[in-house]
């Protein structure tokens, strides 16, 4: 829809990049913050946050590039264009399995408990996500397809607005993002009474999924999985990933006292 803004002559905000600096930031805001009220050691991601970004940004492209093949095969004759890209365009399912690719081998390498960070970790995502989608909605990296709902926005109010849509369209970013604060925000609120290790991981997971499973059937953009299926790239990633939630969630259910987080038994302690 806005693509850029031009407050000055031949200067160009982009929004792309805009909200993925803030979201950025912000992840960083709510991860210290939580890192004082829960008790971890905030550090762990600042002295990597090289690793977060490198493993992110690779793998989110990649498969970017991977799921868009028919669009995206000549990139490999212009490698730079992988890099500094013209499109803007990231796999997200891929830039949260680069960073967990390095969280987890942190933590290892590190001898630190994967659970131990990961239910905040998940509760900043999800309030992230609200920028982020926004951000999609300014630019043109999620949008929904024709649709008669009346609830629908017209994408052509910039002259440079990508969106080949001359009708009013289902605003789905703006959904995403509404769905991903109230799921943040309820997250947040069961974190405060449950006290099961990697709970709140797993049920964020399980919603996150479901939000994608039904919501991208509304998504006009197809891919290579999309062609030749019902769903699409992120669709039948967040299926396996659902599954493995609720199969996490059954492992807790069967055995809760395995599971039971360090507040829960009112010990306060420095990250080891």
């Amino acid at each position: 829809m806005y693509p850029f803004f031009e407050p000055f002559s031949w200067v160009f905000i982009y929004t792309f990049w805009l909200s993925l600096s803030v979201c950025f930031f912000v992840f960083l805001f709510l991860l210290h913050r939580n890192a004082t009220k829960f008790w971890y050691d905030f550090t762990f991601f600042t002295h990597n946050i090289i690793w977060f970004f490198l493993s992110t940004f690779f793998f989110s492209r990649l498969f970017y590039v991977i799921s868009n093949w028919y669009d995206q095969r000549f990139i490999w004759e212009k490698p730079l264009q992988f890099f500094i890209m013209s499109d803007f365009n990231f796999s997200l399912f891929w830039a949260i399995f680069g960073f967990l690719l390095v969280y987890k081998a942190l933590s290892y390498i590190e001898k630190r408990n994967f659970d131990r960070y990961i239910d905040w970790v998940v509760i900043a995502f999800f309030w992230v996500l609200v920028i982020w989608f926004f951000g999609a909605f300014l630019w043109w990296q999620v949008y929904g397809r024709e649709t008669n709902f009346w609830i629908e926005i017209l994408y052509n109010m910039h002259t440079r607005s990508p969106i080949p849509f001359q009708v009013p369209i289902f605003p789905l970013p703006i959904v995403y993002a509404l769905m991903s604060l109230f799921i943040g925000v309820w997250l947040y609120m069961l974190s405060l009474f449950v006290h099961i290790r990697a709970f709140v991981w797993y049920i964020g997971i399980l919603l996150f999924s479901a939000m994608i499973l039904v919501w991208e059937f509304f998504s006009w953009k197809q891919d290579i999985f999309s062609t030749h299926s019902f769903i699409n790239f992120p669709q039948f990633f967040a299926a396996i990933l659902a599954l493995w939630a609720g199969y996490n969630l059954f492992k807790i259910a069967r055995y809760p006292k395995d599971t039971l987080s360090d507040t829960s038994q009112n010990i306060v302690y420095t990250d080891v």
